[in-house]
């Protein structure tokens, strides 16, 4: 899954896949959130309005706001009993039918997600950290879901409860195949987003390519590097990147490699103690910018 959006055709186009507007309970207007994206230069925007009965289920509709060079994914983040802590889910969808239907009534999270997942949408394990999901709730919904959401821009500015990885590799210990996904959780009240972004492969940039690649994993999540190339070769991991101070692949327990440095552009790491298991990529820059790979598994 990691590597393969390298090889794969077509070019990377820069998303975010969570966020809000006045549909729910973000600041601004769909049409001025869109506008905030394209104008900083994004290719696409998934609006993932809090999908509540308070908030009449809207699964806002962004399709006005598409223009040559930008597009839109039509989705939500969903919500129903229960977690481990007796609270709400919170399920990001990206690519729902516009018409999906309200959660019933009798419906839980993993019945939502299910549901979501059958409808077409890629689906994400939203803010494990700041939700403190247990590794129980992360195997009751990795079942329906295709990723973990690795980092939440809005989550790291209130509670400093911003990271998935915890949850993600303990899923990846026990053999579920999920993505990773980083996104701005932006609501336009005090925080402008444009923090944390996926870089989808696809040979267009269409809501169609996007989303059959975001599902595929052809993808990586940044901060602000730049990950060019990442292949393997007789028992040698290639990373090719923006500059870097550090570039590393992490897996089961404490298994690691990595290389520091200033500059780093070119790094050859060994992929010897990941045999038969998983690891992912990251690489950081100088001012402590993370990107990430999706997870790896060479068994």
């Amino acid at each position: 899954m990691g590597m393969r959006a390298f090889q794969a055709p077509g070019r990377f186009w820069r998303g975010n896949l969570h966020t809000h507007s006045d549909r729910s309970d973000g600041g601004l207007s769909p049409e001025a959130v869109c506008a905030h994206y394209r104008d900083a230069g994004y290719d696409f925007l998934c609006l993932s309005d809090h999908f509540l009965s308070r908030f009449d289920f809207p699964v806002t509709d962004t399709r006005p706001f598409r223009s040559t060079g930008f597009t839109t994914l039509l989705g939500a983040e969903l919500h129903a009993d229960a977690t481990s802590h007796g609270e709400l889910w919170h399920i990001l969808a990206a690519g729902l039918p516009e018409d999906f239907e309200a959660t019933g009534k009798a419906e839980d999270g993993l019945a939502l997600a299910k549901r979501a997942r059958e409808a077409g949408a890629f689906v994400g394990i939203a803010h494990p950290q700041w939700s403190g999901l247990t590794i129980e709730d992360g195997r009751a919904m990795a079942a329906h879901a295709h990723s973990v959401e690795i980092y939440n821009y809005t989550c790291d500015l209130e509670t400093a409860r911003a990271d998935g990885t915890y949850l993600l590799d303990e899923l990846l210990n026990e053999g579920y195949a999920l993505s990773a996904f980083a996104s701005d959780d932006t609501h336009f009240k005090y925080e402008e987003g444009l923090a944390a972004w996926v870089m989808v492969k696809a040979a267009e940039n269409t809501p169609e390519a996007l989303l059959e690649a975001l599902k595929a994993g052809l993808f990586y999540s940044s901060q602000g590097p730049v990950i060019e190339g990442f292949s393997i070769a007789d028992g040698e991991v290639l990373v090719e990147c923006s500059p870097a101070v550090n570039v590393a692949l992490v897996g089961r327990g404490a298994k690691s490699e990595n290389q520091w440095g200033r500059d780093l552009t070119r790094v050859r790491l060994s992929s010897e103690r990941f045999e038969g298991d998983w690891f992912r990529l990251i690489v950081a820059d100088a001012a402590g910018r993370l990107a990430w790979s999706n997870p790896v598994r060479l068994d």
